[in-house]
């Protein structure tokens, strides 16, 4: 059995890996974490596999799975990140109401096996979300919430946003922070 290290201080990751029975410890780098891409779909990989990288390097590495993962979400263009103020996520969410926006999460996950040797899955998934209309009075009422805090693009589609969730194209996890199926299928393989 090959420990597992979750390479992420998120809570919902962490959640959604235990919801499936999971045994995972987790250990999370403060390093900063630079990035070069320009993609929204290249960034997420690029920054779960630094996570990744990083954690690997304060651990024993044999028999030893490491996950790194980065959600971002994307819309016309730009990466919305977590809003720094509740008038830049009121932007956020007025810039996403009554349309479709993407959500990516990068994975990476480095596999080293009885010898140290590792292999690396890094990919990155796709989901398409899609958002009711919403007045300015319904967004300053999530906002009230709070839930916006320390979330990209600014809403939670597990908590209170869920009544603005017309549909969905894709993994309904990948939004909430991690793909656990493709995680699962991924380490399985």
């Amino acid at each position: 059995m090959k420990k597992i290290i979750l390479a992420s201080a998120s809570p919902r990751r962490k959640e959604i890996l235990e919801q499936i029975g999971m045994q995972f410890e987790i250990l999370v780098s403060d390093r900063e974490e630079i990035y070069e891409s320009d993609r929204p779909e290249e960034i997420v990989k690029e920054l779960s596999l630094l996570k990744a990288n990083y954690v690997s390097e304060m651990v024993e590495k044999k028999d030893t799975i490491i996950i790194g993962a980065d959600t971002i979400v994307a819309h016309g263009g730009k990466v919305l990140g977590k809003p720094k103020s509740r008038t830049e996520a009121f932007e956020m969410i007025q810039s996403i109401q009554g349309k479709m926006h993407k959500v990516y999460t990068g994975v990476a996950i480095l596999c080293y096996d009885e010898n140290g040797y590792k292999k690396t899955i890094n990919d990155a998934v796709e989901t398409k979300v899609f958002v009711y209309p919403m007045s300015e009075k319904e967004i300053n009422n999530y906002l009230d919430t709070g839930e916006y805090m320390d979330k990209a693009g600014a809403y939670a589609i597990q908590g209170r946003f869920a009544p603005f969730i017309e549909k969905i194209e894709g993994d309904y996890y990948n939004v909430v922070g991690l793909p656990v199926s493709y995680v699962y299928q991924s380490i399985k393989s």
